[in-house]
């Protein structure tokens, strides 16, 4: 398969056409972006890791019956995907009190929650991705009903078996996005990616943070934890 149209540039990928209409050649930047792209900058070799880490974990996704659109990795940079129609939501599964959480409820980081929540984010930068409800989605038009539980079925599955990955990579999974798609107009499937740029990692001995919270807050050692968490998940 080779690039033939270039048809969407995102905060952190390209998107291009293949000879099939059905398959696209997902290509990852090193671009980095906080705060609804307030903030910006480079994170070497970011793409490089993010790629090898979106593969590594939507194969294992895969083989616990959750369809992703990963097809195969094409190289350092570029991967095989479905080509799906994203949902405007953005999932956000919660672990552990971090980020918006934290800020939107008053709360101490690293409060340890007593079930996973779900939360739905409208993707809208301008509005600053706001927390809506599953009225809204169904009034909107944005997913049916029957969409919706699918999304939560595969949303709580894939925390449960990414928790436990990550554990065993001596990382706290303590939240993460996801963002789902129709293949084929119809079936939904998990899609973008699943990175530390997506996900927050802390070490689980130290609580290091090892994730785009180093950019976000000028932690330092950005390119080194993202190297790190690759050097873990491929062990």
């Amino acid at each position: 398969m080779e690039k033939r149209k270039f048809i969407y540039e995102g905060k952190a990928k390209r998107l291009y056409e293949t000879d099939d209409q059905d398959i696209l050649i997902q290509e990852f930047k090193d671009d980095a972006t906080a705060f609804d792209a307030t903030k910006r900058g480079t994170i070497g070799n970011k793409g490089i890791v993010n790629n090898k880490l979106s593969e590594k974990i939507f194969t294992l996704l895969e083989k616990k019956g959750i369809p992703t659109h990963f097809i195969k990795r094409l190289n350092d940079r570029d991967m095989l995907v479905k080509r799906v129609k994203i949902v405007p939501i953005e999932v956000t599964m919660r672990n552990i009190v971090a980020g918006g959480m934290a800020k939107l409820l008053a709360l101490d980081e690293g409060i340890i929650l007593k079930k996973p929540v779900l939360e739905w984010h409208y993707k809208e930068d301008k509005l600053h991705d706001p927390l809506i409800n599953d009225d809204h989605v169904m009034a909107l038009g944005i997913a049916t009903p029957k969409e919706l539980e699918i999304i939560k079925k595969y949303s709580y599955k894939v925390n449960e078996a990414l928790k436990k990955f990550f554990d065993s990579k001596n990382l706290i999974l303590v939240d993460f996005k996801l963002e789902f798609g129709r293949y084929k107009g119809k079936t939904m499937i998990l899609a973008d990616e699943i990175s530390p740029d997506t996900c927050r990692l802390w070490d689980k001995t130290t609580k290091e943070k090892l994730d785009k919270d180093r950019f976000r807050r000028d932690l330092g050692n950005v390119e080194e934890a993202y190297q790190e968490v690759l050097r873990r998940v491929m062990a």
